[in-house]
């Protein structure tokens, strides 16, 4: 189900008002968790109208002949567990946070009623934030949160769905609001489009290293439904460094039912991988770029840096060498990195880069245009790699395919940059026909500024740097085969007849001004 553009920004617009003077950043964990908390609820409410309904009809294998009984069968947790829904305590249900929503305690009730949510769902344990008895929200706001947060999930069966896209919708708001800090934890709708698009994730382990609020994983799983697979077709693997965002992915994921493993508890990546033995599919990852602090010496001889040492003051390369190590031979990584990944020759990064290039993996390089993201303005491109070029699609070895997206998008407001649908779906239909796979029945053709497919030779000529300008050339003007004398002859008579039509305007408003007195 799709909830309409309106109801969302309406119910954005009075969230945010509720606000007032609290950090955005704080504000957040307030209104996701509320929305969170009316999920479970809702959901668990559901099931036990589907029991109800079950318990009472004489047809169904469910039907309970002792009508007495009903009431306290409907109490029974296993009936909620078997149908993945969460076992939500009656003092922790919607209805009683709803129905005390003008008490003046009412932030210690929720964070009770999150505490007792946990101690009933181990999958939950340490997830829910629980910060409403200390919030800053000036008195009353937070009820008036709750009544608006109880008209979200109108239609019957549907709640999953539209709290689901509340969720989503709300982070990309907050990130907004953030501005530099909300890159943190999401990545533009955009961005993630175009690495799924490419990705293509039909079936198998999805990884993300560093899963800010999971957009990854939620589009993952829209790709999947979206091309008839089945929900649950994917198994997600996580990790996130910063707590609050991991209870964020967490609860993401959770809203829209979805099964995860994001390690036993949030950690860095490289000091503290949480998944060691995983080999992934699919990885997809927006990693902070050019980390300056992320070396420790212990990693001095770590496995996975199989192409060379990343350098201690960078980690961008540590990053793709920690994908390559976790990704399947038959597997294919998509990574958002900063523009100075494609060509730096500083502190080994040439040697690796020279060294990944030799050895195959780099499948696909797409330059971004400006100003997609929130938090930055580096210009960014995205890695696609895989270790055996043999596989989907036909052989591709010994070839790099390079896209110049700089051109496409369109400003949706005066900073921010968005790809429309018709963008995803160009650079995306370049990879798959270049790669001649299933996923589109176009054939492949280098398209001058835009797109180019280079041998290992031609990148070696250009001493391994990766960016796409390099490579796809100019784009082709269109011959119009007329002369530059017979243009500006066209050209100089469309200008006199411009001019001729303007001097009539000209005349036309001096004439009106005069009759009401006003002369020019």
């Amino acid at each position: 189900m799709m909830v309409s553009q309106e109801l969302k920004k309406t119910l954005w617009a009075t969230a945010d008002k509720l606000r007032s003077n609290m950090d955005a950043a704080e504000y957040k964990h307030i209104v996701l968790g509320l929305i969170f908390l009316k999920y479970v609820s809702d959901t668990f409410s559901e099931r036990r109208s589907e029991l109800r309904r079950k318990f009472t009809d004489p047809n169904d294998e469910y039907y309970l002949s002792d009508q007495v009984s009903l009431e306290r069968e409907l109490e029974d947790r296993d009936y909620y567990t078997e149908a993945s829904v969460f076992w939500i305590p009656e003092t922790a249900r919607w209805e009683s946070i709803r129905d005390n929503a003008k008490q003046p305690n009412l932030g210690r009730l929720i964070d009770d009623a999150l505490f007792a949510i946990e101690a009933e769902n181990p999958r939950l344990k340490n997830i829910l934030d629980k910060r409403f008895a200390r919030t800053e929200l000036e008195p009353g706001r937070l009820g008036e949160l709750v009544d608006l947060i109880s008209k979200i999930g109108f239609e019957k069966g549907k709640s999953r769905d539209v709290l689901g896209e509340v969720y989503e919708y709300f982070l990309g708001q907050f990130a907004n609001a953030e501005g530099k800090k909300g890159g943190q934890f999401y990545t533009p709708a955009s961005i993630v489009k175009v690495i799924v698009e490419i990705i293509a994730p039909h079936k198998g382990k999805v990884y993300d290293p560093c899963c800010g609020s999971g957009g990854m994983f939620v589009q993952s799983e829209k790709f999947i439904e979206s091309h008839g697979g089945r929900f649950g077709d994917i198994s997600i693997y996580g990790q996130e460094g910063n707590p609050t965002t991991w209870r964020l992915v967490a609860m993401n994921l959770a809203i829209r039912g979805m099964d995860f493993n994001l390690g036993k508890e949030p950690a860095d990546t490289f000091t503290r991988n949480q998944h060691p033995d995983l080999r992934a599919d699919y990885i997809m990852a927006n990693p902070p770029f050019n980390i300056s602090d992320w070396w420790n010496e212990k990693l001095a001889w770590d496995a996975r840096w199989e192409y060379g040492p990343p350098p201690v003051g960078n980690a961008n390369y540590a990053w793709l060498s920690h994908i390559l190590y976790h990704l399947k031979p038959s597997g294919l990584a998509g990574v958002v990195l900063a523009n100075g990944s494609m060509s730096s020759n500083q502190s080994n990064e040439d040697v690796i880069r020279k060294e990944m290039i030799e050895r195959d993996v780099v499948d696909c390089m797409v330059a971004l245009p400006p100003q997609l993201f929130f938090n930055t303005q580096i210009p960014a491109c995205l890695w696609f790699l895989t270790k055996d070029k043999r596989t989907n699609g036909r052989d591709r070895r010994g070839e790099i395919l390079f896209i110049d997206a700089r051109k496409l998008g369109r400003m949706e407001t005066r900073v921010t940059r968005v790809f429309d649908e018709a963008d995803v779906a160009k650079i995306a239909t370049a990879y798959h026909a270049w790669r001649t796979d299933d996923e589109t029945k176009e054939k492949y053709q280098n398209v001058p500024g835009f797109a180019y497919a280079a041998k290992k030779e031609e990148v070696k000529a250009h001493d391994y740097v990766l960016t796409p300008g390099r490579y796809v050339g100019a784009e082709e003007i269109e011959d119009d085969d007329e002369t530059f004398a017979e243009k500006m002859q066209r050209l100089t008579v469309q200008l006199a007849d411009q001019m001729q039509q303007s001097q009539a305007i000209d005349a036309e408003i001096r004439k009106q001004l005069a009759q009401v007195g006003f002369t020019l």
